[in-house]
């Protein structure tokens, strides 16, 4: 028993724990905005390659979490000119760092809240946003005040989806940010080198922590829904 809160309190263990809630919420707010910006304006418009477009959008959702990584190092490496560009801003490269954790988590939770986005508001009764500009309401005030009310419901579960996709990223993660204890380690690669290493008691422990939170997501889109 000592032994077992001697693990929960350790920073070995609460150490993942925090990054990964950190990495989710960083991702989350990237994604949740430009997938509800994106989602609202291709919801209901019709142009020549919105077909190849979406398909490129939602193949994160399909692709091996390895081809995401090794597309991100291909973009973002030190070779590449995003790469180059990013190291001679911030005198260092993105590989390796929390940021590269975040962008992974990000790109594999985009679609998910862009297809919700897209859903939620197609589903918005155009008339009632053409009511609200025949009295006056500018396209921001309709999409503020009009469209994200009547889409929040669907809206709020794609948000919650992503955060809960972005938190349990794994592979593209592993390959793009390493697992490097206390800067890129959260709790999918945690739970994996816990495993590997034989340590089955944090391995356990990790695992309970992100189903748990996992669990409590899920539950707070079906509340949504009842």
């Amino acid at each position: 028993m000592d032994s077992l809160l001697s693990n929960l309190f350790s920073e070995e263990f609460l150490s993942p724990i925090i990054l990964s809630l950190k990495v989710a919420a960083v991702s989350g707010i990237l994604v949740i905005f430009w997938g509800t910006v994106l989602g609202r304006y291709l919801a209901r418009r019709l142009f020549r390659g919105k077909a190849i477009l979406e398909t490129i959008i939602m193949l994160p959702m399909v692709l091996p979490p390895t081809v995401i990584g090794f597309f991100l190092i291909v973009i973002f490496g030190r070779n590449s000119f995003a790469g180059k560009a990013i190291e001679w801003l911030f005198h260092q490269p993105i590989m390796f760092t929390w940021w590269a954790a975040v962008i992974a988590a990000a790109v594999v939770a985009f679609p998910l809240m862009y297809q919700s986005a897209k859903s939620a508001f197609q589903g918005v009764d155009i008339a009632i946003e053409n009511a609200a500009r025949l009295d006056g309401a500018s396209e921001s005030k309709v999409f503020f005040f009009v469209s994200i009310p009547l889409a929040s419901r669907v809206l709020i579960s794609g948000c919650i989806l992503s955060l809960a996709r972005a938190l349990g990223e794994f592979g593209a993660t592993l390959m793009f940010a390493g697992n490097i204890p206390g800067v890129t380690q959260t709790v999918p690669t945690a739970i994996y080198i816990a495993i590997d290493s034989g340590n089955m008691t944090l391995a356990w422990l990790w695992v309970i922590s992100i189903v748990l939170i996992s669990f409590l997501m899920l539950l707070a889109i079906r509340k949504k829904e009842v």
